[in-house]
Parts: C-alpha cells; sequence; structure tokens
C-alpha cells in the first residue's frame, strides 16, 4: 500500500503510475485486492479509520478520488456478530454513510474515476431452495439484511455520475483466510461439522426490517430445509480475478454477482469440510442448539440456516472463467494453503 504522499497544497504528487482508491482495505478481502493492484502497477491509497484518508474528511478524500483511475468501496461494519439494535444500526449506518461520502467526492471530482465497485452481498436475494438468483431474472427477499443491501445500493446509484462506470458486487460468502472459512473449519475440526437444520425457536425481533421503509415480518421464522439449504460462495482467488475482470471490460456495470457457478447446499458443505479437515463424523445442529450457541458466541445463525443461492450470470456470460467453479476444489485449495499453520483452524 503507497503512503499518502502530498505537496504543500496537500495533493497527491503527480504520478506516471495509474492510481487505485480502496476504501475499507483492512479486511480480508481488501487486503488480497491491495496486492493484487499493486502487483499490477497500481499506486494504492486507502480510506478507513486510518490510511490514507479517514471517514469525515471530505477534503482529503475528494484530493484522492480526483484523477483516481479505480475505485473500490469495500467499508462497513463487519455482519459476525449478534444483531442488538446498536450492531443493526451501525451495519446500516457503515454501509450507507461511507458509500455516501465517496458518492460526493466522485460527483465533485475534476477528473472522476472510470469505475467505481462497491461492495454489496448475495445476501439481497431472498431466501431460496427451488432456483438460483441472478442479476437479471432474481428475486429480492425482506427483513433486516435485504434491507440494509437494498439501502446500499441504492445510495451507490443515486444521481448521475456520467463519467464513472458503477458495479455493486453482490458478494457471496468468501472462502480463503478470512473469519468465515476460520469459524467453518473450526467446526469441522472440532467434531460439531454435521449439517446445520433450521427448526422451530422461539421468535425474535433481531431479523426484522430497518429503516424508513422496513421489509419482512417483524418477528421471525424459520424454514423446513432440512440441511438443504443452498450455500453460495467463491473462493478469494476468483474474488480478485473477477475484480480485475470487471475494472478491464468497459461493458460491464449494474449489479454482479459474485458467487461460483457451483454452489452446494449445507449438508455437502459441511461434508467437504469433515473430508478436508480429515474428521470422519461431525454432530448436526437444530436451530434450538445453533441460537443459544450463537448468542454466547455474539453471532447470528443466519449465516448457515438461510438459504442463499445467487448465480454469476453476468459475468459468464461475459466470458470470466473461474479458476475454482466446485466445492471440493475451493475447500482442497484454502485447506493447502492454511495447512502451514494448521494451529489457526482452531483460532477462529
Amino acid at each position: 500500500m503507497t503512503d499518502h504522499p502530498a505537496d504543500r497544497d496537500g495533493d497527491p504528487r503527480p504520478a506516471s503510475r495509474p492510481r487505485a482508491v480502496i476504501a475499507g482495505a483492512s479486511g480480508f478481502v481488501g487486503r488480497a485486492l491491495t496486492r493484487a493492484f499493486e502487483d499490477d502497477g497500481y499506486d494504492v491509497y486507502t480510506v478507513g479509520r486510518t490510511g490514507s484518508a479517514v471517514w469525515g474528511d471530505a477534503p482529503a478524500i475528494a484530493r484522492l478520488v480526483d484523477g483516481a483511475d479505480v475505485l473500490i468501496n469495500l467499508a462497513g461494519k463487519i455482519v459476525s456478530c449478534r444483531y442488538t439494535d446498536a450492531n443493526r444500526d451501525e451495519i446500516l449506518r457503515s454501509r450507507v454513510e461511507t458509500t455516501r461520502e465517496l458518492h460526493t467526492a466522485v460527483a465533485a471530482a475534476d477528473t472522476p474515476p472510470r469505475v467505481w465497485m462497491n461492495a454489496s452481498t448475495a445476501t439481497i436475494y431472498r431466501h431460496e431452495t427451488e432456483r438460483g438468483n441472478d442479476e437479471v431474472e432474481g428475486v429480492l427477499g425482506e427483513g433486516f439484511s435485504v434491507d440494509v443491501a437494498t439501502r446500499w445500493e441504492r445510495a451507490f446509484f443515486a444521481g448521475e455520475l456520467p463519467a464513472t462506470r458503477r458495479v455493486a458486487l453482490r458478494m457471496a460468502i468468501v472462502l480463503g483466510d478470512g473469519p468465515a472459512t476460520r469459524m467453518l473449519f473450526a467446526l469441522a475440526k472440532l467434531g460439531v461439522g454435521g449439517p446445520q437444520i433450521d427448526s422451530w425457536w422461539f421468535p425474535h425481533r433481531r431479523y426484522r426490517g430497518i429503516g424508513a421503509r422496513p421489509t419482512g415480518p417483524v418477528w421471525s421464522s424459520w424454514h423446513r430445509t432440512s440441511g438443504h439449504q443452498r450455500f453460495s460462495w467463491i473462493h478469494i482467488d476468483d474474488v480478485v480475478a473477477s475484480v480485475r475482470f470487471l475494472r478491464d471490460h468497459d461493458t460491464l456495470s449494474g449489479p454482479v454477482n459474485l458467487s461460483a457457478p457451483g454452489v452446494s447446499d449445507n449438508r455437502t458443505l459441511m461434508r467437504e469440510l469433515r473430508r478436508v479437515a480429515r474428521m470422519p463424523w461431525g454432530l448436526p445442529a437444530w436451530r434450538w442448539m445453533l441460537d443459544p450457541a450463537m448468542a454466547v458466541l455474539r453471532n447470528e445463525p443466519e449465516l448457515v440456516l438461510k438459504s442463499r443461492w445467487a448465480l454469476p450470470r453476468r459475468l459468464t456470460e461475459a466470458g470470466f472463467t473461474f479458476r475454482f467453479a466446485e466445492l471440493g476444489g475451493a475447500l482442497d485449495d484454502v485447506a493447502a494453503s492454511r495447512r502451514p499453520r494448521a494451529r489457526d483452524i482452531l483460532a477462529a
């Protein structure tokens, strides 16, 4: 990552190398994209709580954005938490307000970025077990996570930015050396890597909609999926490759699903995790077991119980080839890259 070089007026020094600005670069995906853009010959500047510019410093953000070739925004509070009222509000605020800050900078720039890619989520689609959701015919869902995603995208696509192509990255669960994968590997290694099965549990209000026009029921419900809820995923290497592809293909704009074509279900996911972790058995877990356990861990069972089925129609139709199209090969690669640090698997 490039430090923030500035002249006496506070502007970045002129450079012959292209400039990429990555907001929210401190996370798992952000670090991988920073390395990739540096390898591609870009000067990379960051926006975050620390970095080249910090949130709330509008002049500094504007100086970075003006003249940048590529802008990527991944900022937002991690959703791996319990959905208390305070966390719900911060999950929404941290996504919408940071996107609006960048939008203001892009709109005011003399030389705006030619492409702006903003994170979104494949959780925007409804709970689905019958057919996949693509960007053209997919059906949006309702409730808290969907309301966050739709308001996030609404802030991103607001107004006219004629010189900047905008792409919303509807990202599935990313497999690699990140928090979601570490948690899944830990479950398998500890012998509790059986299927996660939705079932009745005391209704709660944590998944109710949010915002001025909240969607969905106020009280939680459940689905009789018997562990066959769909699991959409993407390998971190394909996240990086797809972002490069979107950067270089000027015809692609709007929402794009970042998800592997080889969608799995929860039973297959957990079986593959047990195979890779060399654990011959795993105890199943019903919601009445998961919800109290997740409460202790300050997390939500939605990660493994919602049926996510997102298809990468726009990427595949544009000619993108996934390196990891099937789950087994992706998990094999992740395990191989982590094997020298196997103790970390238990540190999820």
